[in-house]
């Protein structure tokens, strides 16, 4: 299993995160991919990868609920952090540009500046040839409508945590975009099931985004990148097939769209 998408530099994992990070190989996870969400918070995730080069790999950005005022100078700053470290291997770089997107839940205060950041880190995506880790909430239409550009460009990624309909659903993947899909998928009420219905199983990619969204029977607990089995469970009724045919090919999945080993 690969977790495309954890926040293992969060204070819950920082005690025991050697003891946290040999139970989760223990369980089968090959690697972990590490989002960063600002400015603030980029060397917090350098350097928990670093102390597990070719197993955490890093990604960068700014998210949407983190833009505010001093949007520009946090974007100056990742990016000057992104362009020191490009040309290091690829065990010791950015796996990502993420975590990236609109979210208009709570606000639309920042609207504007959203959508010009969203582009610049786009832009970054397709300058560096990294693919995106995108997060969309109340956004959709949005969305979708700045990213088509770009997956016209050559733009590459994940649609993160998906939850979607299944019209857009098969609109992402017919982008060449990737679902994201992790704990919600075990959740009682959850319809994810039903919309994934047509959408290609190499278009599919497993997540936690850990400490968030533990899958049923662990949920309300703090994530763990083992518990993708749980997720793997349901995704092998959706697709008719077997668990380990799930980890066979989102495995796969995850190493072609970040390049991994």
């Amino acid at each position: 299993m690969i977790d495309t998408h954890a926040h293992i530099d969060d204070a819950q994992y920082s005690e025991q995160l050697d003891a946290y990070i040999a139970l989760q190989q223990q369980d089968g996870v090959e690697a972990i991919l590490v989002p960063g969400v600002d400015a603030t918070n980029m060397e917090a995730v350098w350097q928990v990868c670093q102390r597990f080069p070719g197993y955490l790999y890093p990604a960068i950005g700014l998210h949407p609920e983190n833009i505010g005022q001093d949007w520009e100078e946090q974007l100056n700053r990742i990016y000057a952090q992104l362009s020191t470290v490009a040309a290091a291997p690829r065990s010791l770089t950015y796996i990502a540009i993420g975590e990236i997107g609109l979210d208009y839940h709570f606000s639309t205060e920042y609207k504007a500046q959203q959508h010009q950041a969203l582009h610049r880190q786009l832009q970054w995506a397709l300058e560096y040839d990294l693919p995106v880790m995108i997060h969309v909430r109340d956004a959709t239409e949005d969305a979708l409508n700045l990213l088509q550009g770009y997956c016209a460009q050559g733009l590459r990624g994940v649609m993160h945590c998906w939850s979607g309909s299944n019209e857009v659903a098969l609109e992402v993947v017919k982008m060449g975009l990737y679902l994201g899909i992790g704990g919600i998928i075990t959740f009682k009420n959850c319809r994810l099931r039903e919309h994934l219905e047509g959408v290609p199983l190499r278009r599919i990619v497993l997540e936690t985004d850990s400490p968030y969204m533990a899958p049923v029977p662990h949920r309300g607990q703090r994530n763990e990148s083992r518990w993708m089995a749980q997720v793997m469970v349901e995704l092998a009724q959706v697709y008719g097939c077997s668990v380990e045919h799930i980890n066979e090919v989102t495995t796969a999945n995850a190493r072609q769209l970040f390049a991994l080993k």
